[in-house]
């Protein structure tokens, strides 16, 4: 091993909380590997030095590249740790031939990579796959549909239905879906793509974002057409089924291999993730997960996604122990401890409902009669804003929301000071009863913790897209006088709101430029340019109970 490498893996090593490792390990790099429709893709192969018999094989596939930093962090701390390790670059990144175009062939190309892998006479026919993110997508694609199964998975911040975290119940998420693009769009020109904040690229982000139509943003961030923006803009229709081959939440769950998962409170794809958590689980398989206080690929989530990957193959692949803790692991927000359930959600948790006061007031008791509903404009050409939040880039997390909540078009209710604290663990919904003055508009709901001194910060959101193809449904009923009884999917959470705070529920039109501006028409968002003003009446009395649904685990005594 290349002495430079030995330091550079003890400086990882020490990064990453592992102890120090040094099995000796030969890499034999850009190996071919051809799809089914003749396309070649590019991988390196690490191997133990010394082993001559068929071992085991740890895949990782990336559109991130192979050398340096993902070399580093992703195959290397694995082989110094002894294991087999093949990371392949997906189709039309880093030397692998063929168009980059996200999600939409990583099913194909992954079967046939394996395949290739129990082919070669170093696999033993064990086929592992680790990987966080993009990585853990292309895990998804092919996990339920390997046969023989996979050996396990490790499933970390991604999500089965991969377009829930860029199209969130109707609304695009566009800042997300823009950064992204910035990052893939120039990855290649400028090495591995980083999650930290790059002022210049942020600001070019900020800038593409506010203007109309947003077709052409990608130029905007990252000076060319990206497909995956393209695709984003174009096929945002609840009805279309572009995006079916991407998706992965209708497959066999008993076909998975034991999964490990990570990701945190504040990760994009964190709803979609728990629920795969609870039918993974329901489906028979074995299954782990540890969710923290990160924001997506945060440096604390990324070394806790190395030490639980590293011991999950260790246990699955050479029989040692499990990982520590209870299959479920959650983080209890500003109590600074760990929780441990062996389901998600907690079944100690008493879901308890708040209601909305016509007095702006939020209690546990219903309005008992008439009152006249709370009115607000929602105007697409001055947005109401987002703060913080589940972001794939920083800055995001909790912020003051004083300057959203002093605005004419956001409502808030709130309680009086708790007498004691209130550990908040486990889903978090809302129904909401409105009137609205178009048929296309949006409803975003957040739920705040404020503070002694009367700061408010944000603790979970949801957001629903109304339009006539989408109302009504299941989750969004019209009343015989005309007023829609909606529900939203808040993000789930375990937070301590502490004595002598408050909960308040903000309730407006939009968060941009977290979601795309609803302009108020049929217009495609990517095309929409005309806005119009669109009038909101939330009710409140007796025969429209509003209320936030908040998951209260009791104190141990």
């Amino acid at each position: 091993m290349n002495p430079l490498h030995r330091i550079a893996g003890k400086a990882v090593d020490r990064a990453m909380g592992l102890p120090s490792a040094a099995a000796p390990y030969e890499v034999r790099a850009d190996v071919g590997v051809a799809m089914t429709d003749g396309v070649v893709l590019l991988g390196d192969h690490y191997r133990p030095v010394g082993h001559d018999r068929p071992l085991p094989v740890v895949l990782i596939r990336s559109p991130y590249g192979r050398a340096g930093m993902a070399a580093l962090l992703f195959a290397a701390p694995l082989a110094r740790r002894g294991f087999q390790v093949f990371i392949q670059s997906t189709r039309g990144t880093f030397g692998s031939g063929g168009q980059f175009r996200p999600f939409m062939t990583e099913r194909e190309d992954g079967l046939a990579t394996v395949a290739w892998l129990r082919d070669q006479s170093w696999c033993d026919g064990q086929v592992s796959m680790t990987g966080a993110s993009y990585l853990g997508h292309t895990q998804w694609a092919i996990a339920p549909y390997v046969d023989p199964p996979l050996r396990s998975v490790s499933l970390n911040i991604t999500a089965a239905k991969i377009t829930a975290a860029f199209y969130v119940h109707g609304v695009p998420g566009i800042q997300n879906g823009l950064n992204w693009t910035g990052l893939v769009g120039k990855q290649e020109r400028g090495g591995l793509p980083s999650v930290l904040p790059n002022p210049r690229q942020m600001a070019r982000v900020k800038r593409a974002l506010r203007k109309v139509p947003l077709q052409a943003a990608d130029v905007d961030v990252a000076g060319a057409p990206v497909a995956f923006w393209r695709d984003f803009v174009g096929h945002a229709s609840p009805a279309d089924e572009f995006w079916a081959g991407a998706d992965h939440d209708s497959a066999d769950l008993t076909r998975l291999p034991p999964v490990s998962m990570v990701t945190g409170w504040w990760d994009l794809f964190l709803p979609g993730q728990l629920r795969d958590y609870a039918a993974i689980r329901a489906a028979g398989v074995t299954a782990r997960i540890t969710v923290g206080p990160w924001l997506h690929a945060d440096p604390a989530e990324v070394k806790i996604i190395t030490q639980q990957d590293i011991a999950w193959l260790d246990h699955q692949l050479n029989g040692g122990p499990p990982p520590p803790g209870g299959p479920v692991r959650v983080f209890l927000q500003t109590a600074g401890t760990w929780l441990d359930f062996e389901e998600w959600p907690p079944p100690g948790a008493v879901r308890t409902a708040y209601y909305l006061r016509a007095s702006g007031g939020l209690s546990p008791d219903a309005e008992p009669g008439d009152a006249a509903p709370s009115m607000f404009v929602y105007d697409p050409a001055d947005p109401t804003p987002s703060a913080g939040g589940p972001l794939l880039q920083p800055p995001g997390k909790q912020v003051d929301n004083a300057a959203i909540e002093a605005r004419p078009d956001v409502l808030t209710f709130t309680t009086d000071p708790f007498p004691a604290d209130q550990d908040l663990v486990g889903p978090v919904s809302a129904r909401i009863f409105l009137r609205t003055g178009r048929q296309y508009a949006d409803l975003f709901v957040r739920v705040c913790d404020v503070d002694v001194n009367g700061v408010s910060r944000n603790v979970v959101d949801g957001i629903r897209r109304l339009c006539p193809q989408t109302v009504p449904a299941p989750d969004v009923r019209v009343g015989d006088d005309g007023v829609l009884a909606i529900d939203v999917e808040l993000y789930p959470t375990a937070y301590r709101v502490t004595a002598g705070h408050r909960i308040r529920v903000q309730l407006s039109g939009g968060a941009f430029p977290r979601f795309a501006r609803n302009f108020g028409t049929a217009e495609p968002f990517g095309a929409a340019t005309k806005a119009l003003r669109c009038r909101f009446e939330i009710y409140h009395d007796s025969q429209h109970p509003a209320y936030v649904l908040l998951p209260v685990l009791p104190r141990q005594a």
